[in-house]
Parts: structure tokens; sequence; C-alpha cells
């Protein structure tokens, strides 16, 4: 059994905490004292108060919950976004000890990167048999297109992560390599957010470490590989459906670097090329978030929707370079923990200052036999697996917990295929507190450090994080399962630097040019706009015609049976309160938003989210008639939130003409239809009056033509009038402008053909008068808007 904890200075949170037998506990020493960092943490938090310090813990969780912190969760049911779990109460590591950790990791990293130049070079390692041929040949993270390859940097790892335990003798191990595309970087960033807006002036009393140096450094480094005047580095997503997708946003955007994926890039003439509205640009430095093997179809896994065609060829040319390198995912076979004591020794002359966890690969008669004797101590898994083993539970079994069937079932597959698995020893993670209803309780947890190469050598971020288990089940600690994620502090005894990633004053800057703008990026902005200008319409007429609804007391009036026909082709039912034609075009917009997160501010997401459930809560208690008239006044007032915000707060830059030009198209296209219909002649009672509601134009109509206010004066101010901001030629006469500041795509002097379309349709309209305006021409010219449309997606999409 434990010591008793002892804690003579603090007292509240510590109540009835008890840490697990033969266990390390993170915060009570062996002899049951709390440890001084935990101590002096403890303290405050005791200071400050349950009631208040439960405020303060559901203020950052509002904080995560509003930026749309999340991460994609797997199951039988399909995939569905879990918000991001924040275990509030940070894990506290002393400085010393955290430099004595990071001494080991670099020792490592230097070794693992030895390793894989050997594998894909000289082979060094087979030849003198330190390292089995089957473990390399047999492998699926073995790549032979990339064999023999150099890399253009001249490294092929540039960014690792690496999963620590720490052992019931305090010693920390290391559970896992991660060199593939480690994530975690960008939530560990999150989660100090959050922790920052519970605890700041808790952390700030204990120096802990800021974590903007080490971003600001791996930045540079990467910057400092592009070559090409013109040439940018980027990151590789494989996009939003990837369970850790918003993280790859959220980089892209806190360094400045363009997101892109697969679809995105071309190889031309042996280089790297993204796809931008102003053709194509070259990427020399991709920090890829995207497993090896999908990324070529031609040379890697052919039925790859995600990668980039010829870009194994662009790696043999040394005309790009990729962090990591194609192929170092096989660093994170498990099997080969067993051997880099040995490769250590080989390579270095030295054992691993911070050993891993004990391994024995079953491919050998000796290792084997061991595994089987000892089969109560073992966990036994996949040897080929990149998983740990808590995070492949459903190929992992535990000696200790099989039944006699099982046991013998396990030690026949050993005999027979042992070179198919591992033996490791079996761990019992140390423990750190999380908080449970006002008290503290033990959980274990692992902790993922992050090391990016730079100009000094190997980095470490300050912190990393802690996932920390959901109950005291080990397996509980995988994110898929419901683990949590902690902050990390590391705390020094004095003052710490304010890192930033500001640049200090004298530092040189340059301001990238316009046209930038991969061309995915800008048809998603494009149709976003598009989304959220047809969801305004279709409010606007609901909005009216629920409210002729509830006048008519439910009679049919003829001018809604009219609005039936007009509504039903647009996939919008009168007849339901809430149609989901509204709610399509609002998950349209959330769909486009969300496939560009890292050209979106957080503001504009967290209004369109609030949209986007406003209307899908409306579904389930708005009636027809008043309820729903009232409904969509507020959807209308939330659109207009959206557009306000996005109108005063985004950077003019390329994305924003396309964004404007998505809303200025479906505008004028919906405002074209809806006159064709409303302003015939024979239109029913009302139609003139609903049709200056929907264009938002009563009171500018009343004003403007107090003497003849009959059909060709609605016609003249929605169709034809240059200042009003709902009118078609004003749409017009804003696309002209915008058209001329998009990025030329050649360098023809001839005027192009989008320019030429807008203008002679702008031209045509503006000499019309409105008696010419028949439902004919109103719908031609709602066709030839939408051919525009087209027109730009040739243009700069295709």
């Amino acid at each position: 059994m434990p010591s008793p904890v002892r804690a003579p200075n603090v007292s509240g949170l510590l109540a009835g905490y008890q840490p697990l037998p033969n266990v390390a506990d993170e915060m009570i020493d062996p002899s049951g004292a709390v440890r001084p960092g935990w101590e002096s943490l403890l303290r405050r938090l005791d200071q400050i108060g349950p009631e208040k310090l439960a405020t303060r813990f559901a203020k950052a969780s509002q904080y995560l919950h509003d930026a749309g912190v999340y991460y994609r969760v797997y199951d039988e049911t399909g995939t569905q976004e879990r918000e991001w779990p924040l275990a509030h109460i940070p894990l506290l590591i002393d400085e010393h000890d955290w430099q004595s950790i990071t001494r080991g990791l670099a020792e490592r990293a230097d070794l693992l990167e030895d390793i894989v130049a050997d594998i894909y070079g000289e082979n060094r390692l087979i030849g003198e048999g330190v390292l089995p041929p089957d473990l390399i040949a047999s492998n699926s993270e073995y790549l032979h297109a990339v064999a023999g390859v150099e890399p253009a940097s001249g490294h092929f790892l540039h960014f690792c992560a690496f999963e620590l335990g720490r052992a019931p003798n305090g010693r920390w191990w290391v559970l896992g390599d991660r060199t593939q595309a480690p994530s975690g970087a960008g939530f560990a960033l999150e989660n100090r957010v959050a922790s920052t807006r519970a605890l700041a002036d808790v952390s700030a009393s204990m120096n802990v470490h800021r974590l903007a140096g080490f971003f600001k450094e791996f930045r540079d480094s990467l910057q400092a590989q592009v070559k090409n005047p013109q040439g940018r580095a980027a990151i590789l997503t494989p996009g939003p459906n990837n369970e850790t997708y918003f993280e790859h946003a959220y980089i892209a955007r806190y360094l400045g670097f363009m997101l892109l994926e697969g679809d995105d890039l071309t190889v031309s003439k042996g280089k790297v090329m993204v796809r931008t509205v102003s053709g194509l640009k070259p990427v020399d430095v991709l920090w890829r978030r995207m497993d090896a093997a999908y990324m070529d179809p031609l040379e890697l896994k052919a039925d790859s929707w995600i990668g980039t065609p010829g870009m194994v060829g662009a790696l043999r040319q040394r005309s790009v370079s990729l962090v990591n390198a194609l192929g170092s995912g096989i660093l994170e076979t498990r099997a080969l923990l067993a051997f880099l004591p040995a490769i250590s020794n080989a390579l270095h002359g030295r054992d691993l200052a911070l050993p891993s966890i004990a391994t024995w690969w079953c491919g050998q008669d000796k290792e084997r036999r061991h595994v089987m004797d000892h089969l109560d101590q073992m966990m036994v898994g996949p040897a080929m697996s990149r998983q740990l083993p808590f995070e492949d539970m459903g190929a992992t079994a535990l000696g200790a917990g099989l039944d006699e069937g099982a046991r013998s079932e396990l030690l026949a597959r050993l005999k027979d295929d042992g070179r198919s698995l591992v033996g490791q020893e079996a761990v019992k993670l140390s423990t750190t507190p999380v908080y449970v209803d006002g008290k503290l309780e033990p959980r274990p947890f692992v902790l993922r450090v992050f090391a990016a190469r730079t100009k000094h050598g190997w980095s470490f971020l300050p912190g990393g994080f802690a996932r920390v288990g959901l109950t005291l089940d080990t397996a509980a600690i995988a994110m898929q399962r419901g683990g949590q994620a902690a902050d990390v502090w590391i705390t020094s005894s004095g003052p710490v630097g304010k890192d930033t990633l500001l640049p200090r004053e004298d530092d040189a800057f340059r301001r990238n040019v316009p046209g930038t703008l991969p061309s995915r990026a800008a048809e998603n902005l494009m149709w976003m706009g598009r989304y959220i200008e047809r969801a305004e319409g279709t409010a606007r007429i609901l909005r009216a015609c629920h409210a002729r609804h509830a006048e008519a007391a439910n009679r049919e009036l003829p001018l809604l049976a009219e609005m039936r026909a007009y509504l039903k082709p647009l996939g919008v039912d009168l007849d339901s309160a809430i149609p989901k034609g509204l709610s399509r075009s609002i998950d349209g917009a959330m769909l486009s938003a969300s496939r560009i997160r890292d050209r979106f501010s957080p503001d504009g997401w967290l209004a369109l989210r609030d949209l986007s459930k406003t209307i899908h809560r409306f579904h389930d208690v708005v009636a027809a008639g008043d309820d729903t008239t009232r409904a969509m006044t507020i959807v209308l007032r939330k659109l207009a939130g959206f557009s306000g915000l996005v109108h005063e707060n985004m950077y003019r830059f390329t994305g924003w003409r396309f964004l404007e030009i998505g809303r200025r198209i479906e505008r004028s296209i919906g405002m074209a239809r809806i006159l064709a219909t409303l302003s015939r002649p024979d239109a029913a009672d009302g139609a003139l009056e609903m049709l200056l509601e929907i264009g938002d134009s009563v009171m500018t109509h009343r004003r403007q033509y107090s003497v003849y206010s009959g059909r060709l004066s609605v016609l003249d101010l929605l169709a034809l009038d240059p200042l009003n901001p709902r009118s078609i030629l004003f749409q017009l006469e804003a696309l002209k402008t915008e058209f001329g500041l998009l990025p030329a795509r050649d360098s023809s002097t001839e005027m192009p053909v989008l320019m030429k379309k807008v203008l002679r349709l702008h031209t045509d309209l503006a000499i019309m008068e409105a008696s010419e305006l028949t439902p004919d021409k109103l719908h031609g010219l709602a066709y030839e808007i939408g051919v525009l449309s087209d027109t730009i997606s040739d243009t700069y999409f295709a």
C-alpha cells in the first residue's frame, strides 16, 4: 500500500486522494509527500476555491467549444466530431527533469535519423546482422520506390514526437516513436491557450515555459529550406475527414503557411507546383500530415485519391523537401524497439540514455522462448503495428488477463508465427491527478513530447501534451476511446523568456504578393458566398410568405400558391416551417468553410456554427405562420451578423474577392428569378409588395417613387437602380470591379473572357428600360449570370 498522503500546506483538493499501489504518481512522492511544484499549484488552486475554480475550468472548456476544437472519432456508426476533451489540471514537470528527458530524446532522434538513412541507403545494419532483413522486407512501411533517394534537405527527419511513460521506480521510458506524420503539436497549443484562460495567474506565478519559441524556430527552419525565390513552404493534409484536420488548419494559420491537399498540387517538369488562381506556383517544402503510402498513386498506393501523381519523381530530382521524408514511418514499427539497444551500440558506441519499453521480437528463437516463458508479464501484439499497445487492445493481448483457452491459442500462435508478433513488458503507467467533481483522482497518462530540427539542432516543445485516461484502465488513454488531454507545464525556479511568434523590431519582413491563393480554397470561398446568399434569399422569401399565411388565417392565397410553385424546383417546401432547402444552404456554407479552416477566422467560424445550430434547432420547435416569420427574422439577423463580420474584418486579399463574387452572383440570380415570377402583369394580388419586402426595399421605394409606384417602378428599383445594393445592376457593377482585380492567368493583352462577359451583361442591362424587362429576359439574364460562375470555374478552378 502507498504511504498516506502528507500535505501540510494544502487541504481541499487533496481530500481523499489515494495514489495507486506499485505505481509512480506525478504529484505524490513514494513517502506520501506532495512534490514541491505540485504543492505550490495545489495551494494556489485551494486559494481560488472550489466554486471559482469550477467557473474557471468551465471558461476553459467554453473557449475550446467556441474555437471549434475537435477530434474526429471513428466507430461502428461512422465518424463524428468529438469536442476536444481537456483535463483541466496540468501535468507538472520540473525544468531539471525536463532537461534530462530532452537530452535523452535528442540522442534518440539522432539515432532514428541514422537508422532510416541506413535502411534507405547503405543497409549496413542488415549487412552486419544487427537488424533482421525480415523486419524490413515484410514491413508495409518500407517503401521500395524511395530506396536510394537522398532527401533534398539532407535529412530524413525534421519533426518527431515521442510517447513517454514513467516506470514505478520513477524512470522515464519511451513507449513509441512518432516519425511518420506526428500529430498533436497544434492541440498542445490549444491546451495551453485554454489552460491559460483558466489559470493565467497561477501559471505566471509558477514560471511556466512558453511554447511560441519552439514554433518560431521550426517555422524559420522550414523557411530556410525554400531555395526558389518564388517558392514557399506549406502543410499537406489528407483533408477535412482526417481525425486531426482541425490541428492541420490551426497550425497552418498559426505559422502563416498554406494548407494544401493532394489535389492542390501537380508535378510539372519534375517540380512540385501548387494550383493557384494565378497559375502554377512552386512549392519547395511540404510539412506532410499524410501517411507516406498515400502520397503518390503512381508509385505508391495505387488507389490513393488524396495523393499527387509524380511526387516520388520530384523527390528523386530533389526539387522538394518533405517533412518527414517518405519511408520514415518504418521507424514507428513496434518490433524495431527490440533492436534499438544493439543499433545504438553499433552506430553510436553507447547505450541509449532514455531506454525504450522492454521489447522482444518473436521471430528469433531465444526471444520467442523468453516471451512464452514469461507470458504473464507480457503484452503480445502485432510486430509491424505502429500503435502503442493500449491503443490497439483489439489486437494486443495482456498475458496475465487471458483464460486458459486464449492462453493456449496465443502460445500456439507464438510457436507457429512468431515473426508476426512482439512481446513487450506489461507496463504500469504512472498517474497524474485529474479534476473530478471538485476533487482530485489519479489517472494513468502518456506524455507526448515534440522535437523539431532547427539550425541549432533538435529543439523541444517545452510542454507537449499528456493523454490522460478517462478511467484507471490504460486502454481509456487513447483519444479514440474517450481519453482526455492535459496541458504540460515545464516549471522553472526563476523567470522564463517571453517568446512570441511576432518578429523583433529590426527583423526583415516580406509581404506575400496577392494571388497565392490555392484554386481549391478560392472555389470553396466562392461557394460559401453563394450558399450564404442563397440562405438569406430563401429566409426572406419564407418570412414574407409565412407572414401572409398567418394573416390569411390558413386560407390559401393565390400569391402563396404561386410562391409554392416557384420554390418547389429550388428544393424549398413552403408547407414546411423550416424547409430542408434552407438547412442545406447553411450546411453547404459550413462544409465549404470547413475545407478552408486555415483561411477562415475563428470568429467567422463561430458565427457560422451558431447559425447552423439555430436552424437545426428550429426544425423541432417552429410551426408555420407567425412562428416561422419570427424564426426567419432571427436567422436573417444572424446572417447579417455573419456577413458584417466577414465584410468588416476579412482582409481584402484574393480570397475575399472570390467570396464577394459568390455573394454577388447568387444575389443577382436570385433577384432575376424572383422578379421574373412576381413582376408579371398577371401576377397575383400583393406580388409587388412581396417583391419589395423580399428585396428589402420597401422604404426606398416609397422615397424614390412617391408619385408612381406601379410594376415598372419595382422593376426599375430592383433591377436597374445602380445605387440599390439589392438591384441586379448593382451586383453586376460590383462583379465588374472584382473581376478587374482578380489575378491575370496569362500575359495576353487581350481583355479576359470573364471581363468581356460581365461588361456585356452590365452594359446591356444599364441601357434597358424597365418596360423591356420581360419575364423571359429576366430568366435569360439569370442564366447568363450563371454562365459567369461557370467561366470563373473554368478560368481559376479547373
